[in-house]
């Protein structure tokens, strides 16, 4: 099992939610807003103070956890969906689970997803 988490663009929105809705196996996901500071542009990407823009740093974090057939897909339909091209974009993680477990019926592992 793994979690993915990914930071885009609010603009991206919909077209991560259409992207992962066509997946054949989607896994449930959670969206989050989020205020981020990127990485500099400063020698070493140390921060440079004509760099700060607080309308310029909102993004959205997905949460969504799967097992480990489907992540390679997962990740390729976000990074798709999300790309523009432009400084920005976001990343996406993916980190391994040793549980999950669902809150209703008290299922566990991949029978949670």
């Amino acid at each position: 099992m793994k979690q993915v988490t990914a930071i885009f663009r609010p603009i991206r929105l919909e077209a991560v939610e259409h992207a992962l809705h066509a997946l054949p196996h989607l896994p449930g996901f959670t969206i989050l807003p989020a205020h981020g500071h990127p990485r500099g542009h400063g020698m070493n990407h140390s921060y440079i103070a004509d760099e700060w823009n607080p309308d310029g740093h909102q993004h959205l974090v997905l949460v969504a956890f799967c097992c480990d057939e489907v992540v390679e897909e997962l990740v390729q339909a976000i990074e798709k969906a999300a790309h523009t091209g432009v400084p920005g974009d976001g990343i996406v993680a993916v980190a391994p689970l040793t549980d999950v477990v669902r809150i209703r019926t008290g299922e566990r592992g991949d029978a949670a997803l």
